[in-house]
This record gives structure tokens, C-alpha cells and sequence, in this order.
């Protein structure tokens, strides 16, 4: 579990226990179910991440609801945006192996973070990530319910496959920008989970017929590692 869930759980959970010692009966089962949830939504589960070559993981559980066409930056590519309920998993982490070139938070809206709006409107960190197949983006989106995004990696920092990388609490979003030539294996509808599924493939750059370093160090990791 992220060590945040438990500044959020304990509170309803001694209050709960105090409310069955005052035989506040109804008042305890409330704040202990609370508890209960807190505990759930910052459980921390361990991945396999897959070790293919040109794999590009999913950021985040949840349902995929937008495959599209999009420019960035002027440059022709794909978007994928999955959204996470409150039942999911909301630790994030890094789609590619590679190296954080720009961490920008960009204040905004707490739109309902199913509507395509909140991939422009919202509350976001917007990752730029430097990988031997190119340049990505991927974003924290905050949502109706969420009210924060959490970054525990900075600019300049690198990251292997799957690392982990935030959260955001409580339902949110996360989307995900690779060039038009990278292939996307899913589509809406569909429930990936962070770190495992495979959302597209775009194979590293050939150096002398040699693994890049990035794609090496992907490679080596079995699991997520906790920042």
C-alpha cells in the first residue's frame, strides 16, 4: 500500500473504534467501512512487466474510453485515455523505459474525468518522455472526485518500463501520446491494468544491431519498483 493511504485510513479507522467503545454502533461501522475503502484505494499491488521489445504499458488500470488521432506539438501521433474508477488501482506508472525530459502541473478544471474535455481542461501533470524510439507524452488527469495529482518522479529523472511514477486520488484519468508510426493494440472498451497490459508496440531505434541501454534496463525488470 502507497504510505498516503494510511494518513487517510488510520483517522476513520481509530475514530471508528472509538465509536464501538462509546456504543456508537452505527457511527463505528460507517467510519470503519471508510477506513476500509482508503486502505483499498491505495493498495499498492506488484506487476509483471512484460519484457517484449517495443512494448508500451499501460500508465494506469482502468477502461479504455478514447483511441484517436491526435496532433502534439505539431507532430502527427495517437492518443490513448483510460479511465480509472474509484475501484481501480491508482498508482501510476511509466509506459517506456527512457529518460523524464519535462514534468509540467498544469492547474485546471475538475471536470467528470470520463468526458473528453479532460484531457485538455483538467488538472494534470504531463509527462514528456525521451525513449530510443522517440519522444511520448503521458498525463495525470485529475477528475470530478480527484482532487490531486501526485508525482513522485521529476525532469531529468530516468525510469525503466512500468516504474511507478504517482498517483492521483479517487477517480481520475490518464492518457497517453506516441507517434503515428508506433502500432496501438487497444480500443475503448477495453480494461488494461498499469505496468502489465500492452497498449502499443514501437520498436527501439537499431544501433549496430545492439540493444539500447533503455531497452536493456526494460528488459531486467520483472516488477514495478516502489519510488
Amino acid at each position: 500500500m502507497v504510505k498516503e493511504g494510511y494518513y487517510f485510513g488510520l483517522p476513520p479507522l481509530v475514530l471508528g473504534g472509538v465509536s464501538f467503545l462509546l456504543h456508537w454502533y452505527v457511527a463505528a461501522v460507517v467510519l470503519v467501512l471508510l477506513a476500509a475503502f482508503v486502505f483499498s484505494f491505495f493498495r499498492d499491488p506488484e506487476r509483471v512487466i512484460p519484457t517484449e521489445l517495443g512494448a508500451v504499458v499501460s500508465p494506469g488500470d482502468g477502461r479504455v474510453v478514447v483511441v484517436t488521432d491526435e496532433e502534439s506539438q505539431g507532430k502527427p501521433g495517437k492518443r490513448v485515455s483510460i479511465f480509472l474508477a474509484v475501484w481501480n488501482v491508482h498508482v501510476n506508472r511509466s509506459p517506456a523505459a527512457g529518460t523524464i525530459t519535462k514534468m509540467e502541473y498544469r492547474p485546471g478544471k475538475f471536470l467528470a474525468a470520463m468526458r473528453e474535455r479532460a484531457s485538455a481542461e483538467n488538472e494534470q501533470n504531463v509527462f514528456t518522455l525521451s525513449t530510443d524510439a522517440g519522444e511520448m507524452v503521458f498525463k495525470q488527469i485529475a477528475g470530478l472526485i480527484a482532487r490531486r495529482v501526485v508525482s513522485w518522479k521529476k525532469a531529468g529523472e530516468k525510469v525503466a518500463r512500468g516504474e511507478r511514477i504517482g498517483l492521483v486520488r479517487f477517480g481520475s484519468r490518464v492518457d497517453m501520446w506516441v507517434p503515428q508510426e508506433a502500432e496501438i493494440l487497444v480500443k475503448p472498451g477495453e480494461n488494461v491494468k498499469g505496468g502489465s497490459s500492452v497498449l502499443a508496440r514501437w520498436p527501439a531505434k537499431a544501433v549496430a544491431g545492439k540493444l539500447s541501454t533503455a531497452e536493456t534496463e526494460a528488459n531486467q525488470t520483472a516488477v514495478g519498483k516502489q519510488s
